[in-house]
């Protein structure tokens, strides 16, 4: 008979008052990303940014969105979280680098199946330390239980950066061309991609993610997977300030060369060094243990390049001292000429494992 039972919001699966006392216990974490800009607390309907505040002359806004992929399995089975939130900031601010746009808020979201607070105050307190190294604010989020399509504590996570760039510096140059060299700054390991096929390798070689690492063996396997996705923005910013940088491809999805050429103007083509790219432990593993031949390798992973740059040869020299004094290691991978292009080729990859 209708109305003969009492329905009600938490025996549904959605504890409110949980995601009120996690918001509660972040308000103060957050706090401390506030920039020039910010304006209100966590918790509000909407973020509001004042963009005057920042002292930018002309700006453009810039923005950029992504999420961590299959990276939230491997931290499931792993027990450990905090990282991911990183993986989320780094994945949308560096994106924005590649515009010229310095990082100016983030907004993230939480959904799972049923919301355990101290769970969930892990990954958020990941994308709090992910806004402190990018120097963005963050400005909010939601937090969403969703019992029916996640199951149990299994989550997503998804977040949306907002930066601004001078007119004048927005990214990748018009006179990027023939002469200009290609320089790769070094990634922290996987970062936030090709994790499938990590995870494919791992349950085919039957391997235990609590044991060592057979590239660290001083790790565990899953501790070693997890490293969080470097975030290049303190050190890079400067960088650009100066006003030689002619691009930058953050490598993502699709591996190098894929995500170099979206970068490169018609009528130019890239040459890199398979000698100069050559493979850290991680990726030499992954490598032998998948099988994995050289277009596998290149068009998923950014073995060990997560960033590149492109600036002419005579400023080259320069931006490596800058970025070596601030802790990130790079070096010249490539080298840009005329072409039929935007195109990539990567000569003799092999000796990238041919030491």
């Amino acid at each position: 008979m209708t109305g003969s039972k009492q329905y009600t919001y938490s025996g549904a699966g959605v504890d409110t008052s949980a995601a009120e006392r996690l918001v509660a216990r972040l308000a103060p974490l957050v706090r401390t990303t506030a920039r020039a800009g910010t304006t209100g607390d966590l918790g509000g309907f909407g973020a509001v940014y004042d963009l005057q505040r920042e002292g930018f002359r002309d700006p453009l806004l810039v923005a950029a969105t992504d999420g961590v992929g299959t990276k939230l399995l491997l931290a499931e089975s792993v027990g450990r979280h905090n990282g991911i939130g990183i993986d989320l900031v780094a994945m949308s601010v560096n994106d924005l680098l590649v515009q010229g746009a310095q990082p100016l808020f983030f907004l993230d979201y939480f959904a799972t199946g049923r919301l355990d607070p101290e769970h969930a105050f892990q990954v958020l307190q990941g994308v709090v330390e992910g806004c402190r190294q990018a120097g963005c604010a963050l400005a909010g989020g939601e937090t969403a239980e969703l019992p029916g399509l996640y199951s149990g504590r299994t989550y997503d996570l998804a977040g949306f950066a907002v930066g601004a760039v001078e007119r004048d510096r927005v990214l990748p140059r018009d006179d990027l061309g023939p002469g200009d060299i290609v320089l790769a700054l070094e990634s922290d390991g996987l970062h936030a991609n090709g994790f499938s096929l990590v995870r494919a390798i791992v349950a085919g070689e039957r391997l235990d993610l609590a044991g060592p690492a057979p590239f660290a063996p001083d790790r565990s396997l899953g501790e070693a997977l997890l490293d969080p996705t470097r975030i290049y923005v303190r050190e890079l910013l400067p960088v650009l300030a100066a006003g030689t940088v002619k691009a930058l491809a953050h490598i993502t999805g699709g591996g190098i060369a894929a995500n170099l050429a979206r970068v490169l103007p018609t009528g130019t083509q890239v040459t890199l060094d398979g000698a100069a790219l050559r493979l850290p432990p991680l990726f030499d593993w992954l490598r032998v243990a998948g099988g994995l031949n050289a277009d596998t390798l290149f068009g998923t992973f950014n073995c060990g390049a997560g960033m590149l740059l492109v600036a002419p040869s005579a400023a080259a020299e320069r931006i490596l001292q800058d970025l070596e004094g601030d802790g990130v290691r790079a070096w010249p991978v490539g080298t840009v000429s005329a072409g039929d292009g935007p195109a990539v080729v990567i000569e003799r990859p092999e000796s990238a494992w041919q030491y």
